[in-house]
């Protein structure tokens, strides 16, 4: 038994497996053997971390018509109908994992929500975590990602900057919207490591 989940982790995991491909759910996996490191070097709850880690995906693989559903539904800000799967699954997944897994700490829902826009003066340790372990799990295999895993093995803060500047410089290159908080992200953590 979990305090932030009613049931065990083995219960958990089975409930999250159900949701997603086999690919997606070994990554979920190696997610969340990367967050439980982060956590108990920075200084984090490492259960929680669990926890958050292995829901960070949950609805990562829901239809666009479920996540429409739910924004309509919970009348959530209407300009996230702009947007798709990649700010849905964390945002509105959140809600998903509080409906349907029961998961009411508001810590662990606020890490999924800002699991790959990151966020400003507010993002705790906790969502630092997951920001990171998503970005550095051991199946990740992009051209800096072992510079990356050394400097947040460091400091926890230069990994999110590190993870935000680069994450904003491949969207710019390929020209694609970023989203607006993405953009609080950077802009605050670029002007507090400078």
């Amino acid at each position: 038994m979990t305090k932030y989940f009613d049931g065990s982790i083995a219960q958990l995991e089975e409930k999250v497996e159900a949701q997603l491909s086999d690919y997606r759910f070994q990554h979920v996996r190696r997610v969340r053997d990367y967050a439980v490191q982060l956590a108990e070097a920075n200084g984090v709850d490492p259960d929680q971390a669990e926890v958050a880690a292995l829901v960070h995906d949950y609805a990562k693989e829901r239809s666009d018509s479920d996540f429409i559903a739910v924004i309509k539904r919970k009348k959530m800000d209407p300009d996230l109908l702009n947007w798709g799967n990649y700010i849905w699954h964390g945002v509105v997944g959140a809600e998903m994992i509080h409906d349907e897994l029961g998961i009411t700490d508001p810590d662990i829902l606020t890490a999924v929500r800002e699991h790959t826009t990151g966020a400003g003066a507010t993002m705790s340790k906790l969502s630092q975590v997951i920001f990171m372990a998503d970005y550095l799990e051991v199946g990740r295999d992009f051209d800096g990602v072992q510079v990356a895993r050394d400097i947040t093995k460091q400091s926890l803060e230069q990994g999110v900057k590190y993870q935000i500047v680069h994450t904003l410089a491949r969207l710019v290159k390929k020209e694609t919207p970023i989203y607006p908080k993405s953009l609080e992200t950077y802009n605050y953590w670029v002007r507090k490591e400078n």
